[in-house]
């Protein structure tokens, strides 16, 4: 909240989404049902715990369903209120709070990222034929908050191959890791080099954490307090946070992995997860929230209204448009990056926080020129397309997200249900 801003923050006092007859928002009602057997074979495959996808359509939610169980080991069924890691789709509301901070006038997309954490003033990066990664040369660009918010910057995933990912693993770089903070973890990243020189190439990293980090020294608020205050409660998302408390760990969905050999296992169980109250010492804006899936409408449907969802504004209608633009050069593939998690970057661009589909026939998916959004880890994702006037939801718990190509499934089942 801006200095001098009210304390209590404005409550949107109209309902969201309300359930919608399908055949009346443009749909062939037994073209969406597909959407149910569709994810109960996962789940009887054993290739899912559980699932729910929504579909809103105009302001009404034309289908919403839920499949399998929350906690396999306990029997829990899975239900609409059930607690999930969105993970990565944390990124776009990290960068809906930047922008709201861009939007009082208080940063520039064009500033460069020493401005706010003067640790990384005169960056290095790796040299191309680098053997080591001591192998550096002055960088020539400073990176920016918009390198940062179009992963451009040169920076990088732990999790992820190569000299730089190795040295993340090694020092610690880890926005996850409990027992540290932010601002430490960010001071272990600026002693490391850019991968390659900023805005050269699209290389998907922790640039949204420091996003994080820089949204608190803007605000002089911590991010956890930031996004409850000035998106959370005016939304009324009650359910999203970077802690679960203990009255809600019942709902909290237990984490699940794909092993080599196939299958899925237990990764972590709900009721004893370190994403419970106590246990979270530093926010991850990249990828730390906790949320259900009417608590994420919310903030899609907010992106949907041109920043506003009934009676509260928080963005612009043009700062809206300007994040959900594409603001590479060209598509994803051209940019250095063929795929990500079963989606082909042919005819994808890049936002300010998300994807943007260019062109659906380039991509070989259904979809719609301007559609945008992200998805998480675990195999979650959700998109706005603001031509059909649509939000689509999916939630489940496995990692990871490349395991099985469940959003192209989902685009295809969704987009051949549309009749009108």
């Amino acid at each position: 909240m801006p200095p001098g801003a009210a304390d209590e923050p404005a409550r949107m006092t109209a309902g969201i989404a309300p359930e919608a007859d399908p055949a009346a928002a443009g749909f062939d009602p037994a073209r969406l049902a597909r959407l149910d057997p569709w994810m109960q074979r996962y789940v009887d495959a054993g290739k899912l715990p559980g699932a729910l996808a929504l579909v809103a359509r105009r302001g009404g939610v034309a289908w919403c369903g839920c499949v399998g169980q929350r906690d396999v080991e306990r029997g829990t069924p899975w239900t609409r209120d059930t607690l999930i890691r969105i993970y990565s789709m944390t990124k776009p509301v990290t960068a809906t709070a930047l922008m709201m901070l861009y939007e009082q006038g208080l940063c520039h997309l064009d500033d460069p990222v020493d401005l706010y954490l003067p640790e990384f003033a005169a960056p290095t990066v790796l040299r191309p034929d680098a053997t080591s990664v001591d192998d550096v040369e002055p960088a020539l660009t400073r990176p920016t908050l918009h390198h940062l918010l179009t992963h451009t910057s040169g920076f990088t995933y732990a999790f992820q191959d190569g000299l730089l990912a190795e040295a993340y693993r090694r020092d610690g770089v880890d926005f996850s890791a409990r027992g540290a903070t932010l601002a430490e973890t960010v001071a272990r990243l600026a002693r490391l080099p850019l991968g390659f020189e900023p805005g050269a190439r699209w290389h998907y990293s922790v640039s949204t954490d420091l996003i994080g980090r820089i949204v608190e020294v803007i605000s002089g608020r911590s991010l956890d307090r930031v996004l409850r205050e000035d998106i959370f409660a005016p939304l009324g998302m009650d359910d999203t946070a970077f802690a679960v408390p203990e009255a809600k760990l019942g709902r909290l969905a237990s984490l699940y992995a794909k092993p080599p050999e196939g299958g899925m296992e237990l990764s972590e169980d709900g009721p004893g997860s370190r994403f419970r109250e106590g246990e979270v010492s530093q926010h991850s804006g990249g990828g730390g929230l906790v949320s259900t899936v009417d608590d994420y409408l919310r903030f899609a449907a907010m992106q949907r209204g041109g920043g506003a969802l009934g009676d509260v504004r928080l963005l612009g209608p043009r700062t809206v448009a300007l994040m959900a633009s594409n603001h590479l050069p060209g598509d994803l593939a051209s940019m250095g990056q063929k795929v990500w998690a079963e989606v082909s970057f042919a005819g994808i661009g890049f936002g300010l926080g998300g994807w943007v589909m260019l062109d659906p026939v380039r991509a070989q998916t259904l979809g719609s020129p301007g559609d945008f959004g992200w998805g998480g880890m675990a195999s979650t994702v959700y998109w706005v397309d603001p031509a059909e006037e649509m939000v689509v939801i999916f939630l489940t718990q496995l990692t990871p997200s490349s395991s099985y190509p469940i959003r192209n499934e989902l685009r295809a089942l969704v987009y051949s249900a549309l009749v009108d």
